[in-house]
């Protein structure tokens, strides 16, 4: 026992250690800027941080690739789908057709004898057209349905001592007795309607799938995570590949539906391959459910700041997994389908929020990387402080006083996100993802100051995003947008300015127009392109119901 806490001592410090003398690495070889190619006037160069960033790319794919090889090598393995398993659907607001469709794709589910268990948030006259939803989908015969006045943590004003107590026994009944039940409670966010679900469920399940009201799931894909279950007792979560169900709806939920595609199966992928995926999406996971219980109270009270934690839900769940010392992991062949905002307003606060979590549950993460890989510590280091580099390069380019430098900085964007994008397009063999190198744009303008703001607001609680039954249009999140291109917008006049005050070179010259020239050549083949392949295609594949179909 003594020895085994000197050890995992040393685990702390060894782990702590490697975090701090990478960082510093890192920001060491950003500071020093050593250049490794330079070229006359400093036109082209290669450093030092470049280098870095170029390699983390490179391993990243490398082991996404070999964890894509192990999952084609599990359809070897046999198993028995004997373990009972509950699937468990959060909906809130949702939109009719989206509800009916994820509703539908759950009656298909090839796993034997799952329960299927729908929390509403809300309980109101507004949100019965969910249960009903529910009852003539599932079958009315076989639907167990119960409208509760209260939830778990908070009662009907009024409500006695006596009848909260039943109304408790009732909810659990409902749901141990019946194979489809569906329960609606009190408004509480997405979280009390999870823990309703997890609670009233209690041990009787060997495993709990999550689900979102939005989400249309393949016909194997609860076989398939349980097959990653069942194959190793030390994985104690995994999650599927999301994939968009409205991509074609505008150009917001098209390049989102690249970035997913991108964000699991090759980050997660690579994450999945040392057992360490960062969050299991609520979409499309899977827990042990003798886990779930051993950390459900503190998951539903957890606090930061002061103020109890009403998003990041999924996120944390999956960290209170990593904190047990267990594995998560990520398999391509359990899929699904799920809503994205299209407006641009819409997907800046889901984001927002998400960045929000992200940091947050970074924090609490960083207290069991010494129970995991280090590649745990590795990726949280690198993919954590990212934003704060970019920004840092960015206000320094356009503040330099030199043109070259700020066109030189939007081309090196352009060329890195197209460069991942052609790998993108060759592992998935569809050249739809070289449309991938758009989202880079997104992300600088929108993204990142986004992300800062999410730290200056972190404590601030709520949805995020509003029901999708009636959308919320929020302009909060256009404050940091506007803060951050005044910002870049000053550098520039500040730049042109500065050029104009002395002799302007002809190499200069030249290089500026070959480098406007290159920059606005890639923009018009590419615009061509989306209009052409996307706009019209995707018009004809909605016509002909695409957002059915999974991508293989």
């Amino acid at each position: 026992m003594k020895c085994q806490r000197v050890l995992t001592y040393l685990r702390i410090f060894g782990t702590t250690m490697f975090g701090v003398s990478l960082l510093v690495g890192i920001s060491t070889a950003y500071i020093m800027g050593y250049q490794f190619i330079q070229t006359a006037r400093n036109h082209l160069s290669f450093g030092l941080y470049g280098v870095i960033l170029v390699i983390h790319l490179i391993i990243q794919s490398l082991f996404a690739l070999l964890e894509h090889r192990n999952m084609r090598r599990s359809l070897e393995t046999p198993i028995k789908l004997n373990k009972s398993l509950a699937l468990c659907i959060a909906a809130y607001q949702e939109d009719p057709n989206y509800l009916r469709k994820c509703l539908v794709s759950v009656k298909r589910l090839t796993y034997p004898g799952i329960k299927v268990i729908m929390v509403i948030d809300g309980n109101k006259d507004d949100d019965l057209y969910m249960m009903d939803i529910f009852k003539e989908t599932m079958g009315r015969d076989k639907s167990a349905t119960y409208v509760w006045r209260s939830n778990f943590h908070s009662r009907e004003p009024g409500e006695t001592d006596e009848a909260y107590a039943e109304s408790l026994q009732q909810v659990t009944r409902t749901v141990l007795n019946n194979k489809c039940v569906c329960i609606m409670q009190k408004w509480g966010g997405k979280r009390e309607v999870m823990y309703t679900a997890f609670k009233a469920l209690g041990r009787s399940m060997d495993y709990v799938q999550v689900c979102d009201s939005d989400t249309m799931l393949d016909p194997a894909s609860s076989v398939e995570m349980v097959k990653v279950l069942e194959e190793d007792p030390m994985v104690g979560g995994v999650g599927g590949d999301v994939q968009i169900l409205n991509k074609y709806e505008s150009w917001i939920s098209f390049l989102s539906s690249v970035r997913y595609w991108m964000a699991f199966n090759i980050e997660r992928a690579c994450q999945s391959y040392f057992g360490c995926v960062q969050c299991i999406s609520g979409p499309l996971g899977m827990y042990r459910n003798s886990l779930l219980h051993e950390f459900i109270e503190d998951w539903y009270n957890q606090t930061f700041m002061g103020s109890h934690c009403s998003f990041g839900d999924d996120r944390h769940l999956t960290n209170r997994v990593l904190s047990l010392g267990y594995a998560t992991k990520y398999t391509a062949r359990s899929k699904c389908l799920t809503e994205t905002p299209v407006t641009y307003l819409r997907w800046l606060n889901q984001q927002t929020r998400w960045s929000k979590s992200y940091f947050r549950e970074w924090l609490y993460n960083s207290m069991w990387f010494h129970k995991h890989h280090l590649w745990m510590t590795y990726e949280a280091v690198i993919t954590g402080f990212f934003p704060f580099f970019l920004i840092a390069t960015a206000i320094q380019l356009f503040y330099q006083g030199r043109l070259w430098n700020i066109l030189l900085f939007l081309l090196i964007v352009q060329a890195v996100a197209l460069i991942k994008a052609s790998f993108a397009s060759c592992l998935r063999g569809n050249i739809v993802m070289v449309f991938m190198s758009f989202y880079s744009v997104l992300y600088m303008s929108s993204l990142l100051p986004a992300k800062m703001f999410a730290i200056a607001t972190i404590n601030k609680s709520g949805w995020g995003t509003s029901g999708r039954k009636t959308v919320v249009v929020n302009f909060i999140g256009l404050i940091p947008i506007s803060v951050w291109f005044t910002i870049l917008f000053i550098g520039i006049i500040y730049t042109v300015v500065l050029q104009t005050k002395k002799p302007f070179p002809e190499s200069e010259k030249i290089v500026l127009v070959i480098g406007a020239v290159v920059y606005a050549s890639y923009w018009v083949i590419l615009l061509t392109l989306y209009t052409v392949l996307i706009n019209k295609c995707g018009r004809r594949k909605k016509e002909t119901h695409y957002d059915m179909v999974l991508d293989v």
